[in-house]
């Protein structure tokens, strides 16, 4: 049954639905008179219809769940079906999908379709594929839902500084602002202190990947046709460098960004957090409403900012994130139908009108009335359109870029509380196993530019100091007593003994102080915190003097604390509040299962 049958048959139950309603009471009364079960009515197939998994990318999954619950109960010739959405950052499942191996622990069941945010991930996996000579699940061809296209956003303010709506703006402006030494000052502007752009690591995030490959379009003057020859150019990995000089941090969603400017926002520093983020441009839209997550469920509590944001459209050209609908050749025959038919539910007026007023632009690109100037849009723009590099340059591309990525310098404290020795149902390891793995194969994501040191924490393991330096602070391609840093690293995390209490508090201000003291201005510094309980020093500092000494000043860039709060006992109510104050990111790894994708997701703000 087509979507538009479908569709007829629902508004003619809705003429009936009061009719049943009260059928349907008469007869709960009647069961309840003899003592009879009552049976389950509710939305679905009565748990006997085609299950569709559908893999969404994180900003349209609010969206693509409730598109799930308008047509699960929707009949096709196959049966009824049932919709479930996944949400999935593009690039964890093109890294599953590329390598052919994968785990459903972390990722749950593999889909029958995908929709990143992009295409490129799709040619990125078939990439990958054909590199492992491995059997493809990737069809040749799949339609787009839903299109949005890569924006540099700004506070309005410092957008209209440079010209905004009038003037033609992109990478190269970013540049120069990123390598004036006075940053804003020498526009007039130097209470808004140093450029500083955030940016998503490409390896995870699709605007990451989308600016990432904008600016090495920008650095070659190209609009297509950019080739493996063309990143080896010295004057374009220049560019780029340049460009990544002025990041905050790294990360694997842009909402972490938003986030914080909301929160900067509503204490009167916005303007001071961060002066530019690369995003989809209707994350623009999706900010100024005061909903940054864009989750229709949360728009009833959105508070718009005092400070909106601008998007320029970079003038070298930009990608397009098409959000393509890849039904996978791995899909059971029906899933494949009920994908057929999900699908042309997606791409009919009603469901377009949703993405559209959600601030997206339709499947033909065409962009919806909120797309305005008045709301920091452009909707004659992009001018000019990127096009995806060729097969095999887009690899090619994220291996230069990390040649050229700001480097990282990183304190690793983890708790080894006795508290972590606690047995992880159906693993065989406990708590503190399962994280030293993890820690332990992160190392894997340090390049020999970055920095990298080790304590553990528990309480009074050094001289009634809660914390122990393992591995000090030093470049991963250097040696620690002899023994190359990265052996040294993994030496240490394997022995990391359980003991002792939650010197929470004191070990947060120590480490803060240790990289503040070791600070590298060429790079981002940063402590990750991981803790699976809450302070249990009674003799030490309380939050509020921590918070007060490690919160981070007006135009100043300081040290982020990443937290992770591991375990159902952690205390993610203060992880937050640390993170919070330095502008950086907490991570609920709450389920100790997930502890590895956590901090993959960690590891990507560096």
């Amino acid at each position: 049954m087509t979507y538009s049958t479908t569709h007829k048959r629902r508004r003619v139950l809705a003429y009936v639905s009061v009719g049943v309603i009260a059928l349907v009471l008469i007869a709960v009364v009647r069961w309840v008179a003899v003592g009879a079960p009552i049976p389950f009515f509710g939305a679905g197939c009565g748990g006997d219809g085609i299950k569709l998994t559908v893999a969404s990318s994180p900003e349209k999954a609010g969206l693509m769940r409730q598109f799930a619950e308008e047509y699960t109960g929707t009949d096709i010739d196959e049966g009824c079906v049932e919709v479930e959405i996944i949400e999935q950052a593009s690039g964890a499942t093109m890294e599953a999908l590329g390598s052919g191996e994968w785990d459903e622990s972390e990722l749950g069941p593999m889909p029958d379709v995908w929709s990143p945010a992009s295409s490129t991930w799709v040619q990125l996996a078939r990439d990958r594929m054909e590199a492992a000579d491995q059997a493809g699940t990737l069809p040749e061809g799949s339609v787009s839902i839903a299109n949005s296209p890569l924006v540099i956003a700004m506070p309005r303010p410092m957008a209209e500084t440079l010209g905004w709506p009038d003037e033609k703006l992109g990478w190269q402006d970013i540049l120069d602002l990123a390598d004036n030494e006075e940053g804003w000052a020498s526009l007039d502007k130097a209470e808004w202190g140093d450029f500083r752009l955030g940016k998503t690591n490409p390896n995870y995030s699709t605007s990451g990947l989308n600016a990432t490959i904008g600016t090495y379009f920008a650095a070659t003057g190209l609009t297509s046709d950019l080739t493996a020859d063309d990143l080896k150019d010295s004057d374009t990995r220049a560019f780029v460098s340049g460009v990544e000089r002025s990041i905050v941090h790294y990360g694997d969603t842009t909402l972490t960004f938003l986030s914080n400017l909301q929160r900067a926002d509503a204490e009167g520093r916005g303007m001071s957090y961060i002066s530019a983020v690369a995003v989809e441009e209707m994350s623009v839209l999706h900010y100024n409403r005061g909903n940054p997550t864009g989750d229709p469920e949360a728009a009833d509590e959105a508070q718009p900012p005092e400070v909106p944001l601008a998007a320029i459209y970079p003038e070298e050209g930009t990608l397009m994130s098409d959000h393509p609908y890849v039904v996978l050749d791995s899909a059971a025959e029906e899933a494949k139908a009920a994908a057929a038919g999900f699908q042309e539910y997606l791409l009919s007026d009603d469901a377009q009108d949703a993405f559209k007023e959600s601030g997206f632009r339709d499947h033909e690109q065409k962009p919806g009335e909120d797309l305005t100037p008045e709301n920091g849009l452009l909707p004659k723009e992009p001018s000019q359109l990127l096009t995806t590099p060729a097969s095999g340059a887009l690899d090619e591309m994220l291996t230069n870029w990390a040649d050229l990525r700001k480097p990282a310098n990183v304190l690793l404290v983890m708790d080894t509380s006795g508290s972590m020795q606690e047995a992880v149902s159906g693993t065989g390891q406990n708590k503190l196993g399962l994280a030293k793995e993890a820690a332990a194969r992160s190392l894997e994501q340090f390049s020999d530019n970055d920095h990298l040191g080790l304590w553990m924490f528990s309480t009074e393991l050094e001289n009634e100091q809660d914390w122990r330096e393992l591995v000090p602070v030093g470049p991963m391609d250097g040696d620690v007593d002899g023994t190359a840093r990265r052996d040294a690293l993994t030496t240490a995390i394997d022995g990391l003994p359980p003991e002792g209490g939650t010197g929470l508090h004191d070990t947060a201000l120590a480490a803060h102080e240790e990289i503040t003291e070791n600070h590298r201005d060429d790079a981002i510094n940063a402590v990750v915190f991981l803790t699976d309980g809450k302070n249990e020093d009674t003799n030490g500092i309380a939050l509020d003097t921590l918070l007060e000494s490690i919160s981070t000043e007006d135009g100043e860039q300081g040290v982020r604390i990443f937290t992770i709060g591991y375990g159902d006992d952690s205390d993610m109510e203060t992880m937050t509040q640390i993170s919070e104050a330095t502008n950086a990111a907490a991570y609920d790894a709450s389920d100790p299962e997930s502890i590895d994708e956590i901090f993959e997701a960690v590891i990507s703000n560096f």
